[in-house]
């Protein structure tokens, strides 16, 4: 055993990596390629708040992976470098909204926004009016600009609701010497289609679409990250292309590239392979698969991840289940967590979410006098069963 770990932990000074990190969602590279004419309507948007003036509020939408949140961060470290110099006071605080504990509450998104201003409140226990005020005192001691950036704004709103946001918007007219502004950024290009129209009414003063990126656009971006990313001669002829038509193919997800190319890299290394091949990079496309699926049902809300348990459970027990059986293991779930059952009509919405979102395979099926029902199968790997098992188990405190 010793002499196996020995070859093992000795293959990693063999490495095809030079600077890994380049290859990460949080890596901020000096130039985003293809995106000059999105960061500089950002740009333009936003540069009032140098001169004290407060900046309308702006969303910005596009599929995952189209270098939304990478061209905020740009805009926002250039804004900060230069503000230095104008005298005015100006804060820029990103929340990531997809985070669990930290923006699945009204509470916790404020206690996170105090924490990041430097101050300090309890993850629960005081009434949200409360905590609303100890953030009004903190912003407000002074004559500032207060920008927030709430990333995947959209997973808050379908956690809790879009009065939070109202209620932020609204703080405006109660603070005498800060003014805040909004920067909501969401893979929903429907969002504010959905939110209550006092609240769009609100919020929506400017709103940019980042477009998806083309084969050859993943290319550059592919070939520019991989020369900082990897030694030199490490990747075989054919590599980036077929990454990037790949994530071409997921509506233009440059995330998904990059992710491609680094578990490519991870899994020639494992072999102990000097340069990575084709078949690597398919071999991570099947490994990223399964842990999209993975990610996906930690992210869902409660009622979700209930009724994912539910066929779960049912699936253990024989291979083809149907709403109606679902929909009652649903409801004991329900019970034992303590949480609001939804009606059978709205179980069955989640259901087809489910089978577009490739969990399950859901058809119409005639039951003769019963009528017609839908026939559910689990369409999550058997490798990773025990894996969502677990998630949701935790999730749910069961």
């Amino acid at each position: 055993m010793v002499v196996k770990l020995d070859k093992i932990f000795n293959s990693t000074s063999n490495s095809v990596f030079k600077d890994k990190f380049a290859l990460q969602p949080n890596y901020t590279p000096e130039t985003i390629p293809h995106r000059d004419k999105e960061i500089e309507q950002v740009a333009s948007i936003l540069a009032p708040c140098l001169r004290g003036d407060k900046t309308s509020n702006l969303f910005v939408y596009g599929k995952t992976g189209t270098g939304k949140t990478l061209s905020i961060q740009y805009v926002k470290n250039e804004l900060l470098k230069r503000v230095k110099d104008t005298g005015t006071k100006l804060r820029i605080e990103y929340l990531n909204c997809k985070l669990r504990k930290v923006a699945d509450t009204e509470y916790r998104i404020l206690a996170e926004l105090i924490k990041k201003l430097g101050g300090d409140i309890p993850a629960t226990g005081l009434p949200t009016e409360s905590v609303y005020n100890k953030f009004v005192d903190m912003i407000d001691g002074e004559k500032q600009l207060l920008i927030l950036i709430l990333d995947e704004v959209d997973q808050a709103v379908k956690k809790i609701s879009d009065n939070f946001l109202y209620n932020l918007t609204r703080l405006n007219s109660e603070l005498a010497n800060t003014q805040i502004s909004i920067v909501g950024i969401s893979n929903d290009l429907r969002f504010l289609d959905n939110l209550d129209p006092r609240v769009r009414s609100s919020l929506s003063e400017e709103e940019l679409v980042f477009p998806p990126y083309n084969a050859l656009q993943l290319q550059d971006i592919l070939r520019n990250r991989s020369e900082q990313a990897f030694h030199k001669n490490t990747i075989n002829p054919g590599v980036i292309e077929k990454c990037a038509a790949f994530a071409a193919r997921e509506h233009g997800d440059a995330r998904r590239a990059l992710d491609l190319l680094r578990v490519a890299g991870e899994l020639a290394e494992r072999e102990g392979a000097s340069k990575i091949k084709l078949n690597h990079i398919d071999m991570a496309n099947n490994k990223i698969e399964r842990d999209k699926i993975l990610d996906v049902i930690e992210s869902e809300p409660k009622q979700f991840q209930l009724v994912l348990l539910a066929i779960i459970n049912l699936t253990d027990k024989k291979e083809k289940i149907f709403t109606g059986e679902v929909y009652r293991v649903y409801q004991d779930l329900c019970k034992k967590v303590n949480t609001e059952i939804l009606t059978q009509r709205r179980v069955s919405s989640i259901i087809s979410e489910f089978d577009m979102l490739g969990l399950i395979n859901a058809r119409n099926v005639s039951r003769g006098t019963y009528g017609k029902t839908r026939e559910i199968k689990s369409a999550i790997p058997k490798a990773i069963e025990e894996n969502v098992r677990a998630i949701l188990n935790e999730a749910l405190s069961l």
